[in-house]
């Protein structure tokens, strides 16, 4: 039962008189009032029955203490007990008790449902203050994603099989209470030197298991059943063998990902808005490691408006030159500073240029396109279509360059995609001297993801599963925005 009753200053709070004026704890009270998480989480709590509950804003403000401080549960009940400062920020009359640690890991486990984003809004609250009261004054914000290693190792196929098959038998010895007949021994794959063979014995292997125990379980055995069910899905998957889909059965959500070409890892990814000026995170969303960067940004470009802030600049990096992102961030008349990705422009402007007036493109040799037709073609990964221009032919056929530039053709065909002419713009902008200057400020960025990374655990999940990372990546967010919120506050009362 949730019963909020009003907070009353004892005579001992005389106490934190003791506290420096500037210190953090004391400078983010002033400037922030947390009372509305009160109202945001009271849903989750029953208003009639059961014992009083401890408020939910006293429960999120231990949760951003911790991360503040980097404690340990045990540790930060310790400490908040005698921390002056730490009691000042909770709120509590310094003779006050705090609740158990146990208590705190209920509240961080049950009162953040996977259906709903609590955490999400505290965050946007406290940015719409910040927007409120002129500590955020910039118009421009910058979009980056990071990954997170997964707190465990990433296994094989086979090994990932293998503990499947031992799931299933212990499951079904646990409610049928003896072992299947007929059961093969497990084959030792480590001996085998082809992986891909490995890959195979293993897959028999598992589906005789599973053939063995439907034939000698009933509908009764739900356990047995729903393992089954599940070690079905999980080596349905075409991903499975390829070592893209599952690779461990402790945390089931990370995948791998890619760090760079040669370079992968095992994990998740965690992308956030921020504002260039004032560093302040807007925005936080997490996916596993295989996330596409970009397929939110959407999303939290939309939450950091509803903030109050006027975006008029995006800064991202190569992996963010879309055209879905370039649109959806003129839909609401910013400008986009990221860098052309050679994946979806792949004209080469030492040898072609591009007239938008006339339509033209002109190659090196002074050859201009007299003929321009839109084509379709089917391909594997769907439909693509296009634009071809047509070289005047009796330039081309005169070029010294024409056997090694048209190859098989009279004269030379530039195929290019239906945003090729709209990126050649982009691509001419991005080479002035105002794009350079103005992209210097996308490295705020970097400080922040280090400053997460570093001093704030981002660069390992501490859990597992895709929501316990997601709520270790949104604390984490506010935590270090409620330090710079402070030293903004400082700056600007001194």
């Amino acid at each position: 039962m949730l019963r909020l009753e009003p907070k009353q200053l004892s005579f001992h709070s005389i106490l934190y008189n003791k506290i420096p004026e500037n210190h953090m704890l004391k400078i983010i009270v002033r400037v922030i009032d947390f009372s509305f998480i009160n109202d945001l989480l009271k849903e989750y709590y029953c208003e009639t029955f059961g014992r009083p509950a401890k408020e939910p804003e006293l429960m999120c403000k231990l949760l951003f203490l911790q991360e503040l401080y980097h404690l340990s549960d045990e540790r930060l009940m310790d400490e908040a007990n005698y921390n002056l400062a730490y009691m000042y920020f909770l709120g509590l009359d310094p003779e006050e008790s705090l609740p158990s640690r146990s208590l705190l890991s209920k509240f961080r486990h049950k009162r953040f449902p996977e259906d709903d984003k609590p955490l999400d809004k505290i965050m946007a609250h406290i940015v719409k203050q910040c927007v409120d009261k002129g500590l955020i004054k910039g118009n421009s914000v910058s979009i980056d994603a990071t990954h997170i290693e997964a707190n465990t190792i990433k296994k094989t196929p086979e090994r990932v099989m293998k503990h499947l098959a031992k799931k299933m038998l212990e499951v079904f010895e646990d409610e049928k209470g003896k072992t299947p007949c007929d059961l093969p021994e497990v084959p030792n794959y480590e001996e085998i030197e082809d992986h891909q063979e490995a890959k195979a014995v293993m897959k028999d292997y598992i589906d005789t298991v599973i053939d063995t125990i439907e034939k000698e379980s009933t509908p009764a055995e739900h356990k047995t059943n729903q393992t089954i069910q599940r070690t079905k899905e999980i080596i349905g998957d075409p991903k499975f063998l390829q070592q893209k889909g599952v690779r461990s059965l402790v945390d089931e959500d990370a995948r791998v990902g890619r760090k760079s070409k040669n370079q992968d890892f095992y994990g998740y990814k965690t992308e956030f808005v921020m504002t260039t000026d004032e560093r302040i995170i807007t925005s936080v969303r997490t996916a596993s490691g295989a996330y596409v960067d970009g397929d939110f940004a959407k999303e939290m470009l939309k939450e950091t408006l509803e903030s109050g802030m006027t975006v008029e600049e995006v800064y991202g990096d190569k992996a963010y030159f879309r055209k879905p992102i370039l649109d959806d961030i003129a839909s609401f008349e910013a400008d986009a500073y990221i860098p052309v990705s050679a994946v979806v422009y792949k004209v080469d402007e030492s040898v072609f240029s591009y007239n938008k007036d006339s339509d033209e493109w002109q190659c090196s040799q002074g050859n201009t396109t007299v003929q321009k037709k839109h084509y379709t073609t089917k391909r594997k990964d769907g439909v693509r279509s296009g634009y071809k221009y047509y070289f005047e032919i009796k330039q081309c056929k005169a070029c010294p360059f024409h056997d090694s530039c048209a190859k098989t053709s009279a004269r030379k065909i530039l195929g290019v995609g239906m945003n090729t002419t709209e990126f050649y713009e982009i691509s001419q902008f991005q080479k002035t001297d105002e794009f350079k200057e103005k992209y210097k400020k996308r490295a705020s960025i970097e400080g922040k993801n280090a400053e997460l990374k570093r001093f704030h655990g981002l660069s390992r999940a501490r859990g597992y599963g895709l929501l316990s990372v997601s709520r270790q990546s949104i604390i984490a967010a506010i935590a270090v925005n409620l330090k710079r919120i402070a030293a903004i506050a400082s700056a600007l009362s001194a």
